[in-house]
């Protein structure tokens, strides 16, 4: 069949094996979460990760705009309102992460396979 998963070994795996895999394959991780956070937070990588496409993408913008108005007084008004919803993220990450990799698991369980 076209959707069996093999072991390294070669042989097939099982209902609740393969489910697991799909899992550790699909999950999204809070080290990964936070490591992004830290180091492009500020362009929103940490909510392209966790699939917060909408809000990363304004985060984005927002910031790269507030550093082409650094010039200006005004860019540093930009800057300092993403430095704060940048720091309110790293509370809303655990909960970004459990819903998500709960979800993956009701659709892993469902049998609708990510």
């Amino acid at each position: 069949m076209v959707h069996d998963i093999l072991s390294p070994a070669g042989l097939p795996v099982g209902g609740d094996a393969r489910a697991m895999m799909m899992f550790e394959t699909n999950k999204r991780s809070l080290a990964v979460s936070y490591a992004l956070w830290f180091l492009v937070g500020l362009l929103g990588g940490h909510r392209f990760y966790n699939r917060k496409f909408a809000s990363a993408i304004l985060q984005m913008i927002s910031t790269l705009f507030g550093l082409l108005l650094t010039l200006v007084i005004v860019g540093w008004f930009f800057i300092g309102v993403i430095g704060i919803w940048v720091l309110i993220d790293v509370f809303l990450i655990p909960g970004w992460v459990k819903r998500y990799n709960s979800k993956l698991v009701e659709h892993i369980s469902s049998g609708r396979l990510v």
